[in-house]
């Protein structure tokens, strides 16, 4: 196994990285790059008075047809 040769690969590979992130860096500075926004609305939905009874007049014609049955 040849140490050396491996050391030289790493070193290149992470001068390369380093150019990378260097360049991502520059990018996020510029403003040319828009900032991910992560999705803060989570759970449930809320409902006004409107869609509380349209789904209530859905589940009482629901319940109705199943008690028919």
């Amino acid at each position: 196994m040849d140490l050396d040769k491996i050391i030289r690969d790493l070193r290149t590979e992470k001068d390369r990285l380093d150019r990378a992130i260097a360049s991502l860096e520059d990018l996020t500075r510029t403003g040319a790059v828009a900032p991910i926004v992560a999705n803060k609305r989570r759970g449930r939905k809320t409902m006004d008075d409107e869609e509380r009874r349209e789904v209530s007049a859905r589940m009482k014609e629901y319940w109705r047809k199943r008690k028919k049955s």
